[in-house]
């Protein structure tokens, strides 16, 4: 089919180059287009592979965006319910059942620790602390005579993972949290540890 071009208001025909024929595709020129796509497909996953490694090495290198360990201040009792060291047998039972508690921290006159009884040691006394006529004779007893005066305690700033350590390793169910001056100012229990387990992430609890 022949060209028209306009030059300067002159219109010339010239007749179109002959379309030169296609030589048709032979197996060798299916081969190489095939290695050519194969090859490109390595590159490509090559390069994927190596954003992905790059990706990676990022993450890695970021700090942990992990939450704190609970500490005892997080969890424990307070404030405490506890009893002066010149309290009677009597007085510790009572308390115990009608505060539903099994462990009471025993105090000296300034306020600070020096003792913890339990309902373990209360129970040999239960049947006389019970009984009304006539009533037990050691029920006028202090708890001087019963409590542990030997008490594992912790901080309010010690991590909960340390706490459930001492009280595996001491068979103890119970801790009182004292301040700098052994003053109490909580309690934490394995209840509470276990209440805590219930309720929260394990990675908060032991990260």
């Amino acid at each position: 089919m022949p060209i028209i071009r306009a030059v300067s208001g002159i219109v010339e025909i010239h007749p179109s180059p002959p379309v030169s024929s296609r030589p048709p595709a032979t197996q060798a020129d299916a081969d190489h287009r095939r290695d050519r796509a194969k090859e490109q497909a390595h590159q490509d996953a090559d390069r994927a592979t190596h954003l992905a490694q790059q990706a990676y090495q990022q993450q890695a290198n970021q700090p942990s965006a992990s939450k704190p360990a609970l500490l005892a201040q997080d969890l424990m009792t307070s404030p405490v319910t506890s009893l002066p060291s010149d309290s009677t047998l009597l007085e510790a039972w009572t308390m115990m059942q009608h505060k539903g508690i099994h462990h009471l921290p025993v105090t000296s006159v300034h306020g600070t620790l020096i003792g913890m009884v339990s309902n373990s040691e209360l129970l040999p006394y239960a049947h006389g602390l019970e009984s009304v006529d006539p009533p037990g004779p050691w029920t006028e007893y202090q708890l001087t005579h019963v409590m542990n005066s030997r008490v594992l305690s912790a901080s309010p700033a010690t991590e909960i993972r340390e706490i459930a350590h001492i009280m595996l390793n001491g068979h103890v169910n119970a801790i009182p949290i004292l301040d700098g001056s052994r003053h109490l100012v909580g309690i934490l229990t394995t209840s509470d540890i276990l209440r805590a387990i219930v309720h929260q992430s394990p990675l908060e609890l032991w990260t």
